[in-house]
């Protein structure tokens, strides 16, 4: 009797402690899923030669191209990571989405341009449908999944825009290619579209001072990763398009003698956009040991911005 009562007090006890593991193990499956899964999925793509080897359609804009490929590239490629649920690793993610949304913000400020100017006779003409599709799609969040129960259950998710997006932009550049639409190689609308251009890194460099700011009032900045990230992505997308309106104008570049101003612009805004610290650190801006790297980065940006805007002192005499 003794010795069966020993065995099942000992079942007892086995059987507790493989209880007691189960939330262990699961606790552990989790920490590999979302750990290894990060990894995966994490991708900060800043290939400077990307935009060399785009195909660009006979007749069609080099820029549009560009443009086109780069939707497609984090969009379908390196997966869009920015509307992840929290069951995917991805939502845990921070960097990669930043980047990829600064991606999306400038090649939608680009998409206004194309509407606005570069796919127009003048002003006064009609808007190019597909240019002004691509403009509206490129505005979508970042952030929608396909159900968003604070809104509609079901809407639209942020890739199936981007996608829309890129569809329409290629549509333009095939109509281009027919002789089917209008993409206007002169001087004043280059000036027009690299103005903007300016305008918008202007606005990005006061984003990066008031991180900065803000940033020296704590020793532990967690939110300059994010805004370092973003502007990396406006940036790279910036020097991708600037390389497309270098083929696109290449007439008018030769024509104003530009070739070399172009090239040292193009030259800061690819080591603007390739700055990839191990970790964002937003020190003291005269610290001894913790580094600002949204100085150095912001230092690049306006430098960059400055010979952009000697290209268009140029453009204008």
């Amino acid at each position: 009797m003794a010795q069966a009562e020993e065995t099942r007090i000992g079942g007892r006890s086995r059987l507790g402690r493989r209880i007691l593991a189960v939330p262990a193990v699961l606790l552990l499956l989790l920490v590999l899923y979302y750990g290894v899964g990060m990894v995966v999925v994490h991708e900060i793509d800043d290939d400077p030669d990307f935009a060399a080897g785009v195909e660009v359609p006979a007749g069609g804009s080099a820029a549009v191209a560009v443009a086109a490929a780069l939707i497609e590239r984090e969009v379908d490629r390196n997966r869009w990571v920015g509307n992840d649920p929290l069951f995917l690793p991805g939502a845990l993610l921070d960097n990669m989405p930043a980047y990829q949304s600064g991606i999306v913000y400038a090649l939608s400020r680009f998409a206004i341009e194309l509407t606005d100017e570069l796919a127009r006779v003048r002003g006064s003409s009609q808007i190019d449908p597909d240019a002004d599709a691509a403009a509206g799609r490129l505005k979508y969040p970042g952030d929608v999944w396909i159900f968003e129960w604070s809104t509609t259950p079901v809407q639209p998710s942020s890739e199936s825009q981007y996608r829309k997006a890129m569809e329409a932009l290629r549509r333009y550049n095939e109509r281009l290619g027919r002789g089917e639409a209008v993409f206007e190689r002169r001087a004043d609308n280059l000036l027009a579209t690299l103005d903007r251009i300016a305008s918008d890194l202007g606005s990005a460099s006061a984003l990066l001072a008031e991180r900065i700011d803000l940033g020296s009032r704590s020793w532990l900045d967690l939110e300059a990763d994010d805004v370092f990230y973003a502007t990396k992505g406006r940036l790279y997308a910036y020097y991708l398009l600037l390389q497309g309106l270098g083929r696109d104008f290449a007439e008018v570049i030769r024509e104003r003698n530009l070739g070399k101003a172009w090239q040292q612009m193009l030259d800061t805004l690819r080591d603007a956009s390739r700055l990839t610290p191990w970790v964002v650190a937003n020190g003291s801006m005269d610290g001894q040991l913790v580094p600002n790297h949204l100085a150095a980065q912001g230092f690049l940006l306006l430098r960059g911005r400055t010979q952009l805007r000697e290209v268009t002192n140029i453009l204008l005499k």
